[in-house]
Formats: C-alpha cells, structure tokens, sequence
C-alpha cells in the first residue's frame, strides 16, 4: 500500500491483525489497509490461511480520465517501474489514449483518457 500511496500522492493507512485483537493470522499481517488524502481510492488485506495461494488473474484496475492527462502518464510510468507493459499509452485510433501496465506487484493497469 505504501508503494501505492507513493505513485498516487496520497496517505496510507494501514491496521494489522493485531490492532483488531485478531488471531486468525500472523499478527503484523495487514486487515485494513486503504489511501487516504489523494486522487485514488483503494482499499487491501494481506491474504492468509485459507485465502492462499491469492491470484489476481483476469483482474485488472482501471483509471480513466481520473486526473488530467500529465498525471496518469506519470502514474502508468511509475506503476512500470519494476513492472511491465503490456501495452504502450498511447493514442488509439478513435482518438482516446489508453495504456495498460502490470505493476511490481501483479496488479494489471489500465490508464486511460481522452485527447489531451
């Protein structure tokens, strides 16, 4: 989350398990995790017990004309740091730009917006 937080300008907060007296996993493990104070809301737990192996495929988060053109460049090339492209942002032929991007930890991006 604090990556996330980093790429989108805004807070993190995050509670473990043992914040919320839980014991249905490891302690430091995180049960609430969400930004705060920016563009881009998102919300995260740590997988645990059960709940592994976690796969994310066939999933993807999209931002579309969430922040103004500049901005989600910004975010698609931070979110490729460490990550890959899967498809270059780039203008399509009906005139909208879009792009998409697995970032270092397995989340599939797409980010996209109109003409600039």
């Amino acid at each position: 989350m604090t990556f996330y937080a980093d790429v989108f300008g805004c807070a993190v907060q995050l509670h473990t398990l043992a914040d919320f007296n839980r014991t249905d996993g490891p302690k430091d493990a995180i049960a609430h995790g969400y930004l705060t104070d920016g563009p881009v809301s998102l919300f995260a737990a740590d997988a645990s017990g059960d709940e592994l192996p976690f796969r994310t495929e066939g999933l993807m988060f999209s931002l579309l004309g969430t922040a103004s053109p500049s901005v989600l460049r910004t975010w698609f090339a931070r979110l490729a740091e460490g990550g890959q492209v899967v498809s270059d942002l780039q203008t399509r032929p009906w005139g909208a730009s879009d792009g998409q991007v697995i970032d270092p930890y397995g989340l599939h991006w797409l980010i996209g917006f109109e003409a600039d």
